[in-house]
């Protein structure tokens, strides 16, 4: 029996994000991958047109997991400050969990590929970004600072999981990001 068509895309994409999780960093090609899979190179096209968008599935993938797990946050915690402790825990673990991935949400593997995929990343940033606002807004209304406060919070907030995941990938997944694990509230003092 054969893997039906949705199974080997996804087969395609979990041993890319596998093959990002190299500490080496090497560049992906479609020849290694197809190596990796024991499949030709045109068995790849057959699913994917092109290897930007076999990227393109795995960033459908960290924004669907990311913005799936900041709305469980916001619908679950009232309050403003843990609302933004808890999506910033969730980034640094996601990344923790997921190395390739991280890979990815740092734009590392996609400096020599389509230029629509980094600005795809940069949006999903400033996305992520504008979650921290809300957040933080809602803790300005409920006296935990003020707007203008929670603008420039969530700035450093996210500037802080973007160098957390930059040291992660760096460190060939060796500092883990989220240690120290009371980083976090320090920034939220």
């Amino acid at each position: 029996m054969t893997a039906q068509p949705s199974e080997k895309k996804l087969r395609i994409l979990q041993a890319l994000a596998t093959m990002l999780e190299d500490p080496k960093g090497e560049k992906i090609t479609t020849a290694a991958l197809a190596a990796r899979l024991d499949v030709s190179e045109a068995a790849l096209y057959r699913h994917f047109a092109s290897k930007a968008q076999m990227y393109e599935g795995l960033i459908e993938f960290i924004e669907s997991s990311i913005f799936g797990l900041i709305n469980q946050i916001t619908t679950s915690e009232e309050a403003g400050l843990r609302q933004a402790q808890a999506i910033v825990s969730m980034l640094l673990n996601f990344a923790e969990k997921n190395p390739g991935m991280t890979r990815v949400m740092t734009g590392e593997v996609l400096l020599h590929e389509n230029t629509r995929l980094q600005e795809r990343m940069n949006q999903f940033i400033d996305r992520v970004e504008l979650s921290l606002k809300q957040a933080l807004r809602i803790a300005a209304s409920q006296g935990n600072g003020t707007e203008a406060q929670a603008v420039v919070q969530a700035n450093i907030l996210i500037a802080f999981v973007l160098g957390r995941w930059q040291r992660y990938a760096k460190t060939a997944f060796a500092k883990k990001p989220t240690e120290p694990g009371e980083a976090i509230a320090i920034l939220l003092r």
